[in-house]
């Protein structure tokens, strides 16, 4: 039998009810875990336990508040592609630890193709994104930084589509 997504003394897929947990719980996260249970044909205390078992394997990573950036006066997103001249273990580990420090960084890639590195940035306007934009250039040296500013955003989600279990054949 092929490994799945949990590596614990029982060595086990995830099955229906774990996969319907993940959904129910990436829409709404301070569900009750009556409702919970209830949503996903279980009793109160083995959905609990599934639960915790999908936080301990690393499968839920942990639950948060989403907050809308433009209400807290952040309305700028940034997707800022980056190219390098130096691709060793040494610059990554720096430029990865200095980049992954800056608050204004929400997502950041090692991309294959053009271009090396994606950030996705948000700042409250763009002098708050051309002083980060120093900051970042002073940090270790660039072959190239492209910016690309979002004039809206049309859709935004945190929640993955969990694949339905793998058909039997």
């Amino acid at each position: 039998m092929a490994k799945g997504f949990f590596s614990t003394d029982m060595d086990r897929e995830m099955d229906a009810i774990d996969r319907k947990i993940l959904t129910v719980l990436q829409a709404d996260a301070n569900i009750s875990i009556a409702e919970l249970a209830d949503r996903v044909g279980l009793s109160q205390t083995p959905c609990w336990k599934r639960i915790q078992r999908l936080e301990q394997t690393g499968v839920i990573i942990k639950r948060v508040a989403l907050v809308a950036p433009e209400k807290i006066g952040l309305g700028l997103t940034v997707f800022v592609q980056i190219e390098t001249a130096d691709h060793s273990g040494p610059w990554l580990e720096k430029f990865a630890q200095s980049a992954a420090a800056m608050p204004e960084v929400m997502e950041f890639y090692r991309m294959a193709g053009d271009v090396d590195y994606m950030l996705r940035v948000v700042v409250a306007d763009m002098a708050a994104y051309d002083t980060f934009y120093k900051k970042l250039i002073e940090t270790i040296p660039l072959k190239n930084v492209t910016s690309r500013f979002a004039m809206e955003r049309i859709k935004a989600t945190t929640a993955y589509k969990v694949p339905d279990l793998p058909k039997a054949s």
